[in-house]
């Protein structure tokens, strides 16, 4: 048996295990082992040689409705893959090349992670909102050698690098190959190399919420194998067919519409619907029988707003990322599906490293427990185990969704050291070990002596009809060091007015504990990222340069203002 056959059988190995005791969360924890692999190369040992051979190979691999609809059997989307490859290979792409992939969900998508794979090419995943100047800035930062990009972004790429290949995805483009032209290269595809474990596969971009985006780099086994821990979090099986909503270009996309599912052997389902509504979606969700389906807060509170007991679907389990979902919205989900719905944790550094796992109940606002695989522990400042610290895991041993590192604009990579990886989040633990974010380390802060999570306050503020989405950051205050302060965007139908922010006021004194209150509200769009993540450092230094000028902000409303909160 040779090394890439009996990497195969380990990988499959700790799969099924998982998946046999998917809803014994204990056993799993206890007895799972991450596969020590002397080679593997996810697309070539086993998506090709697991997933697209036999009666595995005839199921659907993808599945796309919507603009650019498409259903792609294993062995189908495997053969088109190696033609890709080929087309690449023949272009000049080498194992090591950085490949800049800025894609919707297209179909193409797909088949160049896979064949990247194949070629033990690099692939930096790349959002398509990002401007001309920021993809110059990754092309730089990233090294990157090749771009594959849709036809109507061309214009983005005007980076006078003439060494640069660029691919088009559409119609001709003049100065770039066409892409269609890849797939009539060979279909049989023969790699140059084993792959080594170590071997670099994915460049992501963070989102740069607090600074300069970091480059985070991962190997052919942090991805592919560690999203074991993803599989088991969402709870697929074989055959499942997996809905996830995320824009392709982001790390979640990699998450639970690439290795995840194919994991699992299960069917990536995409629907591209154009702009979000609930109605459609659910629709299709219907219509598709998905089974299994992870979204982000904001899609389920849309979600619920619907009559969901309207839709008869065939959906087993039902997830959340991204932030911890309000009570109401998990009960009216169960109520209207018999579904609990269960929030997942983990970064674009890591796969599910925290998670409510099938089986388990689910204590809401919790992220739930350590993933198999991963020794999590909460740590204060001295590196000391706490009830409440920054969320970090254990390097004895390394676990194997972790990545590589952070690599550096000189090309270098900063690898991790000590004994623990640092996240830069807050969480705090309860007696049964169940884990419940607090916020980031840099947004926590002080008021009055007493320690405030901006996460919580803003959790109890989208819980008002007025409130769309919320910031809450401090306020530097001359006698109580800071005050909390919301920034508020406020939803469709509510004027930025005194009565509104009063209600909210109120909303807060019924909910809040005085020592924690936000005191100051002012309304406004909120400062972005590209990936949708909120710069509250953006509004920290409002407020401070504010502070330093002895100025209050225009249209802000403060507490003491309102005689009627003192009845």
């Amino acid at each position: 048996m040779g090394a890439h056959e009996g990497s195969r059988r380990e990988f499959k190995a700790a799969r099924d295990f998982l998946i046999a005791h998917r809803t014994d969360y204990h056993a799993a924890y206890a007895g799972f082992r991450w596969p020590e692999l002397e080679n593997f190369n996810f697309a070539v040992d086993w998506f090709d040689a697991e997933l697209a051979q036999g009666e595995s190979g005839a199921r659907l691999a993808l599945k796309i409705v919507g603009d650019g609809a498409a259903s792609l059997t294993f062995a189908e989307l495997s053969e088109r893959s190696n033609r890709v490859a080929n087309g690449l290979r023949s272009l000049g792409v080498k194992r090591g090349d950085r490949i800049l992939l800025m894609l919707g969900n297209v179909v193409a998508l797909w088949e160049t992670m896979l064949a990247a794979m194949k070629l033990g090419a690099v692939v930096s995943p790349t959002a398509t909102l990002l401007t001309a100047g920021d993809l110059a800035e990754r092309i730089a930062r990233g090294r990157v050698r090749h771009v594959i990009a849709a036809s109507e972004d061309a214009l983005k790429f005007d980076t006078g690098d003439a060494s640069v290949i660029r691919i088009a995805v559409g119609e001709p483009v003049s100065g770039w190959h066409a892409y269609d032209a890849l797939l009539s290269a060979p279909a049989d595809f023969k790699p140059d190399a084993p792959t080594n474990p170590s071997d670099p596969m994915l460049l992501y971009f963070t989102s740069g919420t607090t600074a300069k985006p970091k480059l985070v780099l991962h190997s052919h086994v942090s991805y592919p194998v560690g999203h074991l821990t993803t599989a088991y979090w969402l709870g697929l099986l074989p055959g499942d067919m997996h809905l996830n909503i995320s824009s392709p270009g982001w790390a979640k996309h990699a998450y639970s519409c690439v290795f995840a599912p194919w994991i699992a052997g299960a069917t990536v389902f995409i629907a591209n619907l154009g702009r979000f509504q609930a109605k459609p979606l659910l629709d299709a969700i219907t219509e598709n029988q998905v089974t299994t389906i992870c979204a982000p807060p904001t899609v389920w509170r849309m979600f619920v707003q619907e009559d969901l007991k309207s839709w008869k679907t065939s959906l087993r389990e039902v997830c959340s990322a991204g932030e911890p979902l309000n009570p109401e919205v998990i009960e009216q989900v169960q109520a209207a599906w018999g579904l609990i719905t269960r929030d997942g944790y983990g970064q674009t550094e890591t796969t599910v490293q925290i998670g409510n796992p099938p089986g388990l109940p689910v204590k809401y606002g919790s992220m739930g427990l350590a993933m198999p695989g991963y020794d999590m522990h909460l740590l204060d400042t001295d590196d000391r185990e706490a009830t409440e610290g920054e969320v970090s895991i254990s390097l004895n041993p390394r676990p194997t969704g972790l990545m590589m590192g952070y690599q550096n604009d000189d090309g270098t990579t900063t690898v991790l050291s000590g004994s623990a990886y640092r996240t830069g989040d807050v969480a705090s633990r309860d007696a049964d070990g169940y884990l419940t974010y607090v916020g980031r380390a840099d947004d926590v802060f002080k008021a009055s002596d007493y320690r405030i999570s901006p996460f919580e306050l803003e959790s109890v503020l989208i819980e008002h009809p007025a409130v769309a989405e919320a910031a809450v950051v401090p306020a530097p205050d001359p006698t109580r060091l800071a005050v909390p302060k919301a920034y508020v965007s406020l939803a469709q139908g509510f004027p930025a007015d005194r009565n509104t922010a009063l209600s909210i006021f109120l909303h807060l004194k019924t909910h809040v504990a005085p020592f924690r209150r936000v005191r100051r509200i002012e309304f406004t769009e909120l400062p972005k990222t590209i990936s949708g993540k909120i710069r509250r450092v953006e509004l920290r230094q409002t407020e401070r340069t504010l502070f330093d000028q002895g100025q209050r902000a225009p249209g802000e409303f403060r507490e003491e203002d309102f005689p009627e909160l003192k009845a």
